[in-house]
C-alpha cells in the first residue's frame, strides 16, 4: 500500500502523520512529567494559544514523510502530503490570528 504513488494515499498520510506526531510529542515530552492525556487535552482547551504551537511541532513528522516520499520518487503521493501540510499551515495561521 505504501509503495503506491497516488494522491489519496498522500492525503491520508498527510492527515494521519500529525496525529501520530501528537501522540509521540505526548509520550516523549509530557508523559515524563506525569501529565495524563486527558489532562493535556484539558490544558490545550483552556490555553488556546498553545494549540498552534503543538500543531506546528506535530507537522515536523509530516516533513519527514514528505522527504521520504520525494526521495523515493513518489511525487504524486508527496503532492498529497504537501497539500495537507499547507492546509494545516493555513489553519495554524488562522488560529494565530484569532487567538493571538
Amino acid at each position: 500500500m505504501f509503495k503506491k504513488d497516488n494522491l489519496p494515499l498522500g492525503i491520508m498520510l498527510g492527515l494521519l502523520t500529525p496525529i501520530v506526531g501528537f501522540f509521540l510529542y505526548y509520550l516523549l515530552i509530557l508523559f515524563k512529567q506525569h501529565i495524563g492525556l486527558s489532562e493535556f487535552i484539558t490544558i490545550l482547551s483552556t490555553n488556546r494559544q498553545m494549540i498552534p504551537k503543538v500543531i506546528s511541532i506535530c507537522l515536523l513528522l509530516n516533513g519527514l514523510v514528505f522527504y521520504l516520499y520525494t526521495r523515493k520518487r513518489r511525487d504524486i503521493t508527496a503532492k498529497g502530503i504537501f497539500l495537507v501540510t499547507m492546509l494545516y499551515a493555513i489553519t495554524i495561521l488562522l488560529l494565530k490570528l484569532v487567538h493571538g
